[in-house]
């Protein structure tokens, strides 16, 4: 692979548990147009834009990732399409698709910006997306999110669908908000071929409401799915956190991510890159490794090389999110959006 030395291939990331790191998520911003009421507070506060990496700089630190083993590569944000300039990114790394280094690049997005963007991205070697859309109710989605508009986001699905994206909805599962509606969206998800995921909502970050207010335990909405449909097993995978099933009765996958009920910590492959160069090794904990240093010390990669190595010999075990009466402080105090979905 041209630009990346013989030796560095054959030296992958291997954490303390054994586990082969080969997934990067990016957050390549922390601002979003939404303000979903489960990941940020209405008022909130973010980063000078002076403070964040370049797109060069976000394109290097990846490519070094690249170098050490990284097969997959998810741009998030915030909302990562709403960052000045962010195709240049995606056309960047799109040289490590055509190499053969790296074997996909995805993205997360709440669909504000897709049709806008759509065919500039598979244009760019993005085959695969997430949408994150917790309900098909336009009030709902108002409320849910606080800014959005539902019309934009459903416009944006057709634009990727046309440019020819294979889609998953990622819809987190909010008691007493969405939860009669799981069935009808997948059904509707199924139905335009598109992938479904329930995620159970995370302890990050502070905001308005109670978290234990808003939880929904998946092993709670999988057993009530099962009144309506045939939930088969499944093997398929896709590298990330959901375990999937086939629904006989749409033929489509279901996928769920359960952090609390189950925790999917055993086989953990990621780790999640901030804007500001910071690496998480679990979302989980507070625990971080300063990247953006080493990569401005010098033209060279050797010390970035280092500060990686020395960040995955730390990556923990697990996470520790708990949500219950008792245990009212989120697991960690930065939201979502700063590492990204």
């Amino acid at each position: 692979m041209q630009g990346i030395a013989p030796a560095l291939m054959e030296k992958p990331l291997i954490d303390p548990f054994g586990r082969q790191v080969s997934y990067i998520r990016v957050s390549v911003t922390d601002r979003c147009d939404f303000r979903c009421v489960y990941c940020m507070s209405e008022d909130m506060t973010f980063l000078p834009k002076r403070d964040l990496l370049t797109l060069e700089e976000l394109d290097r630190l990846c490519s070094a990732f690249v170098a050490r083993g990284t097969r997959k590569i998810r741009i998030t944000g915030g909302e990562p399409l709403v960052r000045r300039n962010i195709m240049t990114l995606f056309a960047s790394l799109s040289r490590h698709l055509d190499s053969g280094a790296l074997e996909e690049i995805t993205v997360t997005t709440n669909g504000s910006q897709l049709a806008r963007f759509a065919k500039d991205l598979y244009a760019h070697g993005v085959r695969r997306i997430n949408v994150s859309l917790d309900t098909l109710d336009p009030d709902r989605f108002r409320a849910i999110t606080r800014w959005g508009d539902l019309t934009t986001v459903l416009k944006g699905i057709d634009a990727a669908q046309d440019a020819g994206l294979a889609i998953k909805i990622n819809a987190v599962a909010l008691k007493n908000f969405n939860e009669d509606e799981f069935a009808s969206m997948i059904r509707w998800a199924h139905g335009r071929g598109m992938d479904m995921t329930f995620i159970e909502v995370m302890p990050l970050g502070e905001i308005e409401s109670a978290r234990v207010d808003q939880y929904l335990p998946l092993s709670q909405v999988r057993a009530q799915l099962l009144d309506q449909f045939t939930l088969q097993d499944s093997d398929y995978q896709t590298g990330g956190p959901a375990r999937y099933v086939t629904v006989k009765e749409t033929g489509g996958r279901l996928g769920f991510i359960t952090p609390l009920t189950h925790n999917f910590c055993e086989s953990c492959n990621r780790v999640r890159l901030t804007c500001t160069g910071t690496l998480y090794m679990c979302l989980g904990q507070e625990d971080a490794a300063d990247l953006r240093a080493p990569l401005r010390a010098s033209e060279s990669n050797d010390l970035l090389y280092e500060a990686i190595d020395r960040a995955i010999l730390r990556k923990p075990k697990g996470h520790d999110f708990i949500i219950d009466r008792v245990t009212r402080q989120p697991a960690v105090g930065r939201h979502m959006s700063v590492t990204g979905g």
